[in-house]
């Protein structure tokens, strides 16, 4: 069982009150699993959500004669937001170490980007490095915040799992990719084969209530990918950063896109893994045991948002 912040723990507790009395069968079972995958998929999302609002609330709102200029105002919101975190203890020291990691690899990827032209932030501010506002760095720990909380609450596990040694191969050539494909023929698409012949017969199983489900990892990739797409549609039109096709008028970000998040993704996971090994599925109890196959024992009485009960 992943362990949860004293927060969570709280909520859960409140979450028995109402989630012990549903039932174990039917529609209405169904739509209760279906609810607590959205309310665990939005509290894992909490801190990219908290700065997509800011990102959205500075373009509506922010003052353009203001004093502070809005990239400084941004970082600062997301310096707060983080500190809020781990003040309010809705992320733990470990999962900031790993934030962190991603803070500084987006940070590297957004310094070279934008001195090659890949995209652009207002030059406006103080709180930057060269071309590349502060705040960018928590776009991409948005990321990492949301890849080790849900990994906990949904107490992921991986069957057939590949090596962590060659997912980190692949990972560093897909980062190295991101560089050097300005300069040399673009891998992707062989870096995309090789993710989805090494990932491929991975199976991910996640706990949303009572019932477990699986998902082929590949599947999941593609999904958040695709999230992360959406939001970044979002933040462009927020005027967080623009494209080159996008400074004469906005438009939506070009779907082929989403095959750099679907690589990024690859990096994040890779970065996670380190930090929380992967798990595998617990075996069933086998003949003469209380479990059926594909479930596992409660471990504690207060664990409904991670953990099974018995229906």
């Amino acid at each position: 069982m992943r362990s949860f912040t004293s927060i969570e723990l709280l909520i859960d507790e409140r979450a028995h009150r109402f989630l012990d009395k549903a039932p174990a069968g039917g529609v209405r079972s169904r739509v209760t699993e279906f609810v607590v995958f959205g309310l665990k998929q939005g509290w894992a999302c909490i801190f990219g959500a908290a700065l997509l609002s800011v990102l959205l609330a500075a373009r509506l709102w922010y003052p353009d004669d203001a004093e502070l200029a809005r990239n400084d105002f941004l970082t600062l919101a997301a310096v707060v937001i983080q500190i809020l975190m781990v003040a309010t203890r809705f992320e733990t020291l470990r999962e900031l170490r790993v934030i962190v990691l991603f803070h500084l690899v987006g940070t590297v990827m957004e310094l070279f980007k934008t001195d090659v032209g890949s995209w652009s932030y207002e030059a406006e501010g103080v709180l930057r490095i060269g071309a590349v506002p502060l705040f960018s760095g928590f776009m991409y720990a948005a990321v990492g915040s949301y890849m080790v909380r849900v990994y906990r609450l949904f107490d992921l596990r991986f069957a057939r799992y590949p090596r962590r040694w060659v997912t980190a191969i692949v990972a560093a050539a897909i980062y190295l990719n991101f560089f050097t494909h300005h300069y040399i023929v673009d891998a992707r698409w062989v870096l995309l084969a090789a993710v989805v012949i090494i990932y491929g017969r991975c199976v991910m199983q996640f706990r949303v209530f009572r019932r477990k489900f699986r998902m082929p990892l590949v599947l999941a990739f593609l999904l958040v990918a695709l999230f992360i797409w959406i939001a970044e549609n979002i933040a462009t039109w927020s005027g967080a950063w623009l494209y080159p096709d996008q400074v004469d008028g906005w438009h939506m970000v070009s779907p082929d896109k989403l095959v750099s998040w679907f690589l990024l993704m690859i990096i994040s996971v890779v970065l996670v893994a380190w930090v929380y090994k992967p798990v595998p599925p617990e075996e069933p109890a086998g003949p003469g045991g209380t479990e059926e196959p594909g479930e596992s024992r409660p471990q504690t009485p207060n664990a409904a948002w991670s953990q099974p009960l018995n229906p």
